[in-house]
């Protein structure tokens, strides 16, 4: 019988009476005891062990599109908790339904505190909930931040300007944007950050130059072939995240296209997916906001139980100047000439030979631990980390010019 439906109480409440939690009303203390007697329930001893040795738990709720930036997080949190003997608990949500469950669960298991990354740091039914059961709650790189919890973030906006003052004074007039998922604030502080930049330097938008993305690397792929493939192409790309700059870097060679030489791409976040292919602009941002963010957690243990405004730290960003921008290229280039679509067929073996042809397109994939698919040229180069990759060959009778 479950304790915490029998008593009509919450999972974290039949918890905290459960641990003999000081902060619990008599009423309800009584109700729940009733609820454990009834039910013939044992507490663990090992779990009552953990509970009252004073280890840090540290919650992580998740639903990241971005699993370079999701990696990157997690590693540094690790890191850091192993440093202060801290536990770290990790859930996934998605829908409404998943985020009650997954919240429901860490609360049972008497988490400290919660840590928020994106999006999840701006989801206000999530960050309510928790805050309203007295867990505190750090919301990473929100754009918007909530009063009461606390957040750690960099300036999105002026992150942004500075990438793209970057670029025009590089010689750059023709600079496209990737932006990112409009559901996430930060998206929106990027564009205004590009469109300023823009505006204070007396250089207009053209129309066309602003593409949808999702942070993520198959929106990426979309963004930047639609933008390459226009009579006037961009001479340079600011991808709001690594993951679509290296769609973008990927693309860019699938039409033969040289980075910087003929076109410049910018990234933000500075996760390892990056350094994968070739360098590009970033922002050192995540392993401040990762210590940053266990920083807060240990904090808002600390803080009074009546305190009404959490702790707000703005990280310092760093512009790093990498290969993957340059000045534009010297003579106009019209659109590049895009090879027939791609249609890819998932093969059964290890290393699969090329399956039947699609649309003028042989595809096969070599299968491996995770990694990003991407596009491949008529040279067929291989990826970088060698790991897992979609190959794609162009037949030279449905592609003529060799792309």
């Amino acid at each position: 019988m479950d304790v915490a439906k029998h008593a009509g109480v919450s999972p974290m409440t039949a918890s905290r009476v459960i641990n003999r939690h000081p902060h619990v009303g008599e009423a309800m203390r009584a109700r729940v005891e009733a609820s454990v007697q009834a039910s013939g329930y044992r507490p663990s001893l090992a779990g009552r062990s953990l509970r009252t040795s004073g280890l840090l738990r540290i919650g992580v709720l998740y639903s990241n599109p971005s699993a370079a930036y999701l990696n990157q997080f997690m590693l540094g949190l690790l890191e850091q908790s192993s440093l202060t003997g801290s536990q770290v608990m990790v859930d996934k949500c998605g829908a409404i339904r998943s985020q009650r469950a997954a919240t429901e669960r860490l609360l049972a298991a008497g988490v400290d505190g919660v840590i928020l990354p994106p999006p999840l740091c701006d989801s206000r039914q999530t960050i309510t909930e928790l805050d309203a059961r007295g867990i505190p709650v750090v919301a990473v790189a929100s754009g918007a931040p909530m009063a009461q919890i606390s957040a750690v973030r960099i300036d999105d906006y002026q992150a942004a300007r500075a990438i793209v003052d970057h670029l025009i004074e590089l010689g750059h007039r023709r600079i496209a944007l990737i932006k990112g998922d409009p559901k996430h604030p930060p998206s929106a502080l990027c564009t205004n950050g590009y469109l300023d930049s823009l505006h204070a330097a007396g250089v207009s938008v053209a129309d066309g130059l602003i593409a949808e993305g999702l942070f993520t690397y198959h929106s990426g792929l979309l963004a930047a072939r639609s933008l390459l493939a226009q009579p006037q192409p961009p001479t340079a790309i600011f991808c709001s995240n690594d993951d679509m700059a290296a769609a973008a870097v990927a693309v860019a060679h699938g039409l033969g296209l040289r980075v910087p030489e003929d076109v410049s791409i910018a990234g933000f976040d500075d996760t390892p997916v990056g350094h994968h292919h070739l360098a590009r602009t970033h922002y050192r941002a995540s392993t401040h906001h990762r210590d940053g963010a266990h920083c807060c957690v240990t904090a808002d243990r600390r803080r009074s139980v009546n305190a009404a405004r959490g702790v707000h730290q703005v990280i310092k960003y760093t512009l790093v100047k990498r290969g993957s921008t340059a000045g534009p290229p010297k003579t106009e280039r019209n659109s590049a000439q895009l090879p027939p679509p791609v249609v890819y067929r998932r093969t059964t073996s290890t290393c699969a030979t090329p399956s039947r042809p699609v649309n003028g397109t042989t595809a096969s994939r070599c299968l491996g631990s995770a990694a990003k698919p991407r596009l491949r040229s008529a040279s067929n180069r291989r990826s970088a980390n060698g790991i897992t990759m979609w190959r794609a060959q162009q037949r030279s009778d449905a592609c003529p010019n060799g792309r």
